[in-house]
C-alpha cells in the first residue's frame, strides 16, 4: 500500500484573513526587505574583504583561518545575502541554509539573525522549536572549527544560543501580534457583516408589517368603491344628487386606495410559508396620539403634547406613520432617558406637509449594558417614512436626542 507524507509542516503559516489572496509585496515589506539586504549582504562584502587582507580589523577574535574557507564562507554567504529577497517565499528553505553555513561561517552573521526572525514569523512554533535546537548544535560546531582566541568552547556556545533565542522569542512576539491584528480584522468584518443582516431583517419586518397594516385599510377602499360602482350600474335613473354623490364617494375612495398602493408597492406580503398573512386589527391613526399620551402617562412618563394640526383631517396612511413615529419615539425616551421630559410636536396643514418632533434630554450616562434590539426600530421607521413619501432624522444635539419627521399631506 502506498503512503502518503504530509510535508504541510514545511510551508508557513498563513496570516492572512484570504488565504487564498496572492501574496504581494507591500510597501513596508520593500523597505524592511532593502534594509535587511543592505545590512547582511554589506556586511558579508567587508566581512570577507577584511579577512582576506593584510590585517584583519572587522573581525579580530577568532584564530587564523585558511584562505580557501574564507573565499567559500564568502561566497556562499553572499548567495544567502542575495536570498533574503525571496525569504517570505521559503522561509524554512532559507533559515536551513543560513543555518547549516553557520556551522563555519562568520561573514553570515546578519543574514543568520535575518533568517532566524523569519522563521520565528512565518513557521509554526513545532518547526521553530526544531530549528533553535539545530542552531544550537550549530554553534557547537562553530566553536569547535573557528574557536575564539579569548572565550571558551562553552561561552561562544552560550552566548551564540542567548542570541537565537532572543531572536526566536522577538520573532514569536511579531507573529503573535500580527495574529492578533488579523484576527481584530476578522471580528471586525464579521461583526459589520452581522450587523448589514441585521438591518436589512429589520427592513424586510417593516416591510411586510406595513403591508400587512395596509391589507385591510386596502381591502376595505376597495369594497366601498365595488358597492357604490354597483349601485351606479344598477340604478341608472337614480336622481342626479344621488349619482354625484355616489361618484364622489367612488373618486374618494380611490384615490385614497391609490395613496394606500403607494405605500405598499414593491412590499412582499406573503407569510414565513408562502401563505397569506394572518389578518390584524386595524392600526390606529393619528386621532389616537391623545390616547398614546395619555397611556404613557399613567405609565409615568412625562410627556407634553403640543398640536398644531387637524389631526381629524390627516389622510388615514399618513396618521398611522405620524402615530407610529411618535410611538417608537416615547418608547426610545423611556428606554434609553428614563424619567426625563419628551416634548412631542405635531403640526401641518394640506398641501404644506405633517412634521412630528419627538425631544428628550439626553441621560447623564450611558447604560452599562447595550439594551437589545437598539437601533432596529429607528431603521424600521425611516423605511416607513420613506415608503410614505416622507423623511425621518434623529440623533442628538445640543444636549437633547431628536427624532423628527415630515409626512407629505396632499389636497384631496
Amino acid at each position: 500500500m502506498a503512503t502518503t507524507v504530509e510535508f504541510s509542516w514545511l510551508l508557513p503559516a498563513t496570516l492572512s484573513a484570504e488565504p487564498d489572496a496572492p501574496a504581494r509585496r507591500s510597501t513596508r515589506d520593500w523597505v524592511v526587505d532593502s534594509i535587511c539586504f543592505v545590512i547582511g549582504f554589506g556586511f558579508t562584502v567587508l566581512a570577507t574583504a577584511d579577512l582576506l587582507g593584510p590585517n584583519p580589523t572587522v573581525v579580530q577574535e577568532w584564530h587564523p583561518t585558511p584562505h580557501w574557507l574564507i573565499v567559500v564562507d564568502g561566497v556562499l554567504s553572499g548567495v544567502a545575502g542575495i536570498g533574503l529577497w525571496w525569504r517570505r517565499r521559503f522561509p524554512l528553505l532559507f533559515g536551513i541554509y543560513c543555518l547549516a553555513l553557520s556551522t563555519f561561517s562568520v561573514a553570515i552573521a546578519f543574514t543568520g539573525f535575518v533568517a532566524i526572525l523569519t522563521v520565528a514569523v512565518h513557521c509554526r512554533f513545532v518547526v521553530l522549536a526544531g530549528f533553535v535546537g539545530f542552531a544550537g548544535a550549530a554553534n557547537v560546531v562553530f566553536a569547535a572549527i573557528r574557536p575564539e582566541k579569548n572565550n571558551s568552547l562553552l561561552e561562544t556556545f552560550l552566548w551564540g544560543l542567548a542570541i537565537v533565542v532572543i531572536l526566536a522569542l522577538w520573532g514569536m512576539v511579531v507573529r503573535a501580534r500580527r495574529e492578533l491584528v488579523v484576527s481584530w480584522r476578522d471580528r471586525a468584518a464579521r461583526a459589520e457583516a452581522e450587523q448589514q443582516l441585521r438591518v436589512e431583517q429589520a427592513r424586510a419586518l417593516e416591510r411586510t408589517r406595513i403591508a400587512r397594516e395596509m391589507h385591510d385599510v386596502l381591502a376595505h377602499r376597495i369594497s366601498m368603491l365595488t358597492l357604490h360602482a354597483g349601485a351606479l350600474e344598477f340604478r341608472p335613473g337614480a336622481p342626479p344628487e344621488e349619482i354625484a354623490g355616489a361618484a364622489a364617494v367612488v373618486r374618494t375612495s380611490a384615490h385614497q386606495a391609490m395613496q394606500d398602493l403607494r405605500a405598499v408597492i414593491g412590499v412582499l406580503r406573503a407569510g414565513p410559508d408562502g401563505g397569506d398573512p394572518t389578518p390584524e386589527k386595524p392600526q390606529p391613526t393619528l386621532t389616537a396620539l391623545p390616547a398614546l399620551v395619555d397611556e404613557a402617562r399613567s405609565a409615568g412618563d412625562k410627556v407634553n403634547l403640543e398640536v398644531t394640526a387637524d389631526l381629524g383631517e390627516v389622510p388615514a396612511g399618513v396618521g398611522r406613520a405620524a402615530y407610529r413615529i411618535v410611538q417608537e419615539g416615547l418608547t426610545n425616551a423611556r428606554k434609553h432617558a428614563p424619567g426625563t421630559v419628551v416634548q412631542v410636536r405635531v403640526g401641518g396643514a394640506r398641501g404644506t406637509g405633517l412634521t412630528i418632533e419627538v425631544v428628550n434630554p439626553l441621560p447623564v450616562a450611558a447604560p452599562i449594558k447595550p439594551l437589545p434590539g437598539t437601533g432596529t426600530g429607528l431603521i424600521g421607521l425611516t423605511e416607513r417614512a420613506t415608503l410614505a413619501g416622507g423623511s425621518l432624522s434623529h440623533g442628538p444635539a445640543d444636549g437633547e436626542f431628536r427624532l423628527g419627521a415630515w409626512l407629505p399631506w396632499e389636497e384631496p
